[in-house]
């Protein structure tokens, strides 16, 4: 298991199940953002006994507990990365006509979101930026 993954399951006091690894070792050697049903079908050829439900269940539970992070297409579409990811900080632009997802950082958004927390009297502790667009023609 990734040593970050299992760092994760640690401070959420996770029984690490056979299961929860095998969802957590996928998510977190994947360079690709993931459906629950890609997690399941990389994870059966493996394990059969796995049902699509434990894999939801599962990612819920990840989520819940920041192990994972979920970036919702709509019209209940959603994938999965592994929070904390050796890519560092990023933010997503979705192409809602082909549904690729492409991954930024911009240090002006960055600038920006510190300064409006600070205006408004928060210090800001996470954020998360998703853009939605359909390409220029």
């Amino acid at each position: 298991m990734n040593s970050e993954a299992l760092k994760m399951f640690e401070k959420a006091s996770f029984k690490v199940t056979n299961q929860r690894k095998a969802i957590a070792d996928v998510l977190f050697s994947s360079n690709e953002h993931l459906s629950a049903d890609e997690i399941f079908k990389k994870i059966s050829s493996i394990d059969p006994n796995i049902s699509i439900a434990t894999v939801y269940r599962t990612l819920l539970l990840f989520e819940e507990f920041g192990i994972v992070k979920r970036l919702d297409l709509g019209e209940g579409r959603s994938l999965y990365e592994a929070a904390g990811s050796q890519k560092g900080h990023h933010h997503h632009l979705v192409d809602l006509e082909s549904g690729k997802i492409i991954e930024f950082y911009d240090p002006e958004i960055e600038d920006l979101k510190e300064r409006i927390a600070r205006r408004l009297g928060y210090k800001l502790i996470d954020h998360r930026l998703e853009l939605y667009g359909i390409p220029i023609k």
